[in-house]
């Protein structure tokens, strides 16, 4: 039976609509963030299988069978493994490894395989010179950046010897072979001369895959003549820099929890943050965001903060990575600093405290950009203006949430004196020039905040902090749960938030269908929050809001179409103020609503 490189299985399956491919065999409808429909697996009426393209999985309530999109054609096929990969990289376009022979991909896999002992040897070579006599150096330098032992441990920081080869001398003693030394990229060889360490006289920093295994280091010069201030591991079999998060073995765990992640440029940013507390923070490492990479933190969160640097490289990727992530469905806000300060001498010169609320501070992307695109121009220009709104009407194109998408074109017209029909006429000319969408299909991308999460996250607090979610539950109206999957679970919890807390999970659990009690124990039966219960809230009344403002929106361009402009009416336009006003408190007054609502110190940053 072949075997398939886990590398290979990973692109396969990210490159995979799953929801078009199990659409060619089971009808689905849109619900929410997901798409359901009758099982395909057994027997049903009621739709109980669901496919959650962000997460790349279906399960079906009524019978549990669940998994990723091979697996589904496993199922429903009855094909083996490596048949199902073959049926999906046809359907997808992908070609297969050269080979499909088992011994060669048991060398590959064990090649791998002794790739990571090497880093890992490597690293543990790293650290003890760190300890050692000739680390006093190096240790010199994290002192003067202000990094303690513990995180210098937590990190896994070292350095190398003065010596040349040392590396390179410790691994062949230790039995490593040659040739899997040159494909590690730990070494450097030239003319045929002996081969010496690639990092020499550099405090190193190893980088580790989300599971936590060295594959790669970067390396900051630490005095000597050499030119280059960082370098990093080659490319290899193990390590694709346009692939990797750095720390997000350590962050992972923070940004499940709290629901966005920090994204910052350097080691050092990253090791300043982390000292302080500010847990879920990871690193590009001096790049703009991949889709690689936003594929990947998109498994653990659907909110990030860029804090890039301020001076004009920073600016840029922040443009290009909050582009993506856009793109990507995620919700976006941009962390100001000012001149001359990273986040690592932010919080080395100010403190922690004054870093979290440059982080509470936030700026949403697209407000970000406008300011930029705005400041650039004299929008009194009628040629400078028409370079404005094509230059918004790139980046509005590429928002997935209509909603959000309108939004954002009032906005650009407001900016640019000109009238919110015309502005949302050209992003639907660049939509259309750019990537066509089927007529009738519902964009399959989600919200700025994944309202799945916000749901799940409030039927969670129902079932393990009941008090909380009832104060929740007051504080909403029927109104909220309008359009959401969990409509009739949200509704009945919200009917019984009167009842005392220690019996109101009982007693929603009694009057909801099988199918309904499937999905709350599924939700409850996760480790830890999908949100925290007061966000959820909030993103409810955001999403509520949005509805309605659309809602008016229409309204006010179908009057406007029709030529009654003159009879849009005094209520109308108050209305849409009013449900303005009322968003923007909920999204502002702070940056993101979630840190708004955390002191400095708080559990956010923790």
């Amino acid at each position: 039976m072949a075997r398939y490189p886990s590398g290979f299985i990973a692109d396969l399956k990210m490159q995979a609509d799953i929801v078009r491919v199990i659409q060619e065999v089971v009808p689905l409808r849109k619900a929410g963030n997901s798409y359901k429909g009758l099982c395909p697996f057994h027997s049903e009426k009621t739709p109980s299988f669901h496919v959650h393209p962000d997460k790349g999985f279906f399960y079906c309530f009524g019978c549990s069978t669940g998994g990723d999109v091979l697996k589904f054609i496993e199922l429903y096929e009855k094909l083996s493994f490596p048949e199902a990969v073959k049926a999906l990289a046809q359907r997808v376009g992908v070609q297969l490894p050269e080979t499909e022979d088992p011994e060669r991909d048991r060398t590959a896999e064990a090649e791998r395989e002794a790739l990571v002992k090497v880093h890992e040897l490597a690293a543990e070579y790293f650290r003890e010179q760190l300890a050692a006599a000739s680390g006093a150096g190096a240790r010199a330098y994290l002192e003067q950046r202000g990094i303690a032992p513990e995180t210098t441990g937590s990190l896994g920081l070292g350095c190398t010897p003065p010596r040349r080869d040392g590396l390179t001398r410790h691994l062949l003693d230790a039995g490593q072979p040659l040739e899997l030394l040159r494909k590690s990229g730990l070494i450097s060889e030239t003319d045929g001369r002996p081969p010496i360490d690639r990092f020499r006289q550099r405090l190193i920093i190893p980088i580790c895959r989300e599971t936590g295994s060295v594959i790669a280091f970067g390396g900051r010069a630490l005095g000597g003549d050499q030119q280059v201030k960082y370098i990093n591991s080659p490319e290899t079999a193990l390590y694709t820099k346009g692939r990797t998060l750095y720390g997000l073995h350590l962050a992972k765990r923070a940004i499940r929890q709290r629901g966005f992640a920090i994204l910052v440029e350097g080691y050092f940013d990253l090791a300043q943050a982390l000292q302080a507390g500010i847990a879920p923070v990871v690193a590009t490492c001096g790049t703009a965001m991949t889709e690689r990479q936003a594929k990947l933190l998109r498994r653990f969160c659907t909110k990030v903060l860029l804090s890039f640097d301020p001076d004009t490289a920073g600016a840029g990727a922040s443009a290009r990575s909050g582009e993506l992530l856009i793109t990507a469905g995620f919700q976006v806000n941009v962390v100001r600093l000012p001149d001359g300060q990273d986040p690592d001498t932010a919080i080395r010169q100010h403190g922690a405290a004054y870093y979290v609320d440059r982080l509470k501070r936030s700026m949403p992307y697209l407000d970000y950009v406008l300011e930029r695109a705005a400041a650039s121009r004299d929008l009194t220009r009628e040629s400078q203006r028409t370079g404005f709104v094509n230059e918004m009407r790139a980046i509005a194109a590429r928002i997935p949430d209509v909603v959000a998408r309108d939004q954002f074109a009032d906005r650009i017209a407001h900016r640019a004196g000109a009238t919110e029909a015309v502005v949302r006429d050209a992003i639907r000319q660049e939509i259309a020039g750019r990537r066509p969408e089927p007529s009738g299909e519902a964009p399959q991308g989600t919200a700025a905040h994944d309202p799945q999460e916000s749901e799940k996250g409030l039927i969670w607090a129902v079932m393990h902090q009941t008090e909380a979610a009832r104060q929740v539950l007051l504080q909403l109206e029927p109104g909220h749960f309008q359009g959401l999957r969990t409509a009739s679970i949200l509704e009945v919890a919200h009917n019984l938030a009167e009842v005392p807390a220690a019996s109101l999970a009982e007693t929603m659990l009694e009057r909801l269908t099988e199918e309904e009690t499937a999905l709350v124990g599924a939700i409850a039966a996760m480790e830890v929050a999908p949100a925290g219960v007061e966000d959820c809230g909030d993103e409810l009344r955001r999403r509520r809001y949005r509805r309605e403002l659309s809602e008016v929106q229409e309204e006010i361009d179908r009057r406007q179409r029709e030529g009654a402009s003159g009879e849009i009416g005094d209520a109308l336009l108050a209305h849409k103020l009013d449900l303005q006003r009322r968003l923007d408190a909920l999204i502002r007054p702070d940056g993101p609503a979630s840190l708004a609502a955390e002191e400095p110190d708080g559990p956010a940053f923790r």
